[in-house]
């Protein structure tokens, strides 16, 4: 793990494209500015987590379901 010292309005810059700023610290709370391209996905780590979560409970799908669901009368 790197780890930085910034102050606000400086910021780190990680590969080409993506920039980390820090945009204001008051008092245990640092809010930050992400500037990335669009191809990028940014969530934040819980946000991130429940989503694969959600894509590993989707992957346990009982089969027998969509063949009911996909099964013409």
């Amino acid at each position: 793990m790197l780890v930085l010292s910034r102050k606000t309005n400086e910021s780190i810059i990680i590969g080409d494209h993506i920039e980390i700023k820090v945009l204001a610290i008051e008092g245990e709370q640092v809010k930050l500015g992400i500037v990335a391209p669009k191809s990028v996905k940014v969530h934040r780590s819980e946000v991130f987590e429940a989503i694969q979560e959600q894509n590993k409970a989707a992957l346990n799908i009982d089969t027998n379901i969509i063949q009911k669901l996909t099964k013409k009368k």
